[in-house]
């Protein structure tokens, strides 16, 4: 059986680019690959190469997990687990550490990115964090990886430590390929769509929360930037307001951006927004009520408590296999 590695940083509530680009891709692959076991998990050991207010931590770490299943994830399908309650995730991530070398991890462009943001000094842990991303997918000898294009450079520092790991000790670890959504990977803002949709985003209008008012999010939409022609055409650069609401349309309902751009071909902005806006507000809808209906239950724990202790079980078996490779501790 082929096994799929994903997982969130627990850093603020999840966007509707975040459902779009991972949420629904993974509610449809769950249902296509019965051949696969998922391990999706929370990513918080990821959240603290930042600062983070300890509380704010712990609400966004079971909030994110309810929305995963709000979002449709099914709990009898999947493992959903938190990382940090499964101390494998740390230990490999050290060992990834000592398998990499400085350079691959300052080559990293969000590590540059990041850097240039920080107003503090730069923690250790966000230079090496991509070593631990590389132990969260080869622990469970993961087959697939979905990411966006803002992460080929991590997983082809992953493929390429899993390799030379295996060249150093022996065969380890199974190298991964990446899976990359066909559409909706990357949501733009809807203020300046020529960004990402992005929660750190310093005017709200500029992003949608999955657990967003929902008279609010119809009024976000309504207000995101297009430009002064009206024609509804898929143009990403000249027209990449109105081509990202097309591709949230688009993957929301299914339906084509040629489908769509027929549709309203004889219509205007004003009709299109508000149709989309009408869409958006009813899939956000039940994902709410669902959220509302877990979030505070022992169901919640319980899933988590599976989750963890399957990829438990996993992680030990690998870790123990990895150190008589190397040669560490006292095993035989």
């Amino acid at each position: 059986m082929k096994r799929l590695v994903s997982g969130i940083k627990p850093t603020g509530q999840l966007t509707l680019g975040n459902y779009i680009g991972a949420l629904k891709q993974f509610v449809k692959l769950q249902d296509e690959l019965e051949d696969t076991e998922f391990f999706i998990f929370i990513a918080d050991l990821h959240a603290i190469t930042t600062p983070q207010e300890k509380l704010a931590l712990k609400r966004n770490i079971k909030s994110i997990a309810a929305l995963y299943i709000a979002c449709g994830l099914d709990p009898e399908k999947i493992n959903l687990f938190v990382q940090s309650e499964v101390l494998e995730h740390a230990t490999l991530g050290y060992i990834m550490e000592s398998t990499s070398y400085i350079g691959e991890m300052e080559r990293m462009t969000q590590f540059k990115d990041k850097k240039g943001k920080q107003t503090e000094g730069v923690r250790t842990s966000l230079l090496t964090y991509p070593a631990l991303m590389a132990a969260d997918i080869l622990l469970y000898d993961a087959d697939i990886v979905p990411i966006g294009d803002d992460q080929k450079q991590h997983l082809e520092l992953t493929r390429h430590l899993a390799q030379r790991f295996n060249n150093l000790y022996g065969e380890t670890f199974v190298v991964p390929e990446g899976f990359f959504p066909k559409t909706g990977a990357r949501i733009k803002s809807l203020t300046e769509p020529l960004k990402k949709m992005d929660k750190s985003s310093e005017n709200p209008k500029a992003y949608i929360l999955l657990l967003d008012d929902l008279n609010q999010v119809k009024n976000k939409i309504r207000s995101a930037v297009t430009d002064s022609d009206t024609h509804i055409k898929f143009d990403v650069k000249n027209k990449p307001g109105i081509s990202n609401l097309l591709t949230i349309y688009s993957s929301l309902t299914d339906l084509s951006i040629k489908d769509l751009e027929k549709k309203y071909e004889d219509s205007n902005y004003k009709v299109f927004k508000e149709d989309l806006a009408n869409i958006v507000a009813a899939t956000l809808e039940p994902i709410q009520e669902k959220y509302d209906q877990i979030i505070s239950s022992p169901y919640l724990d319980e899933v988590l408590d599976k989750g963890r202790d399957r990829a438990s079980l996993i992680a030990r078996k690998k870790i123990y296999k990895v150190y008589k490779r190397i040669g560490l501790g006292r095993i035989k």
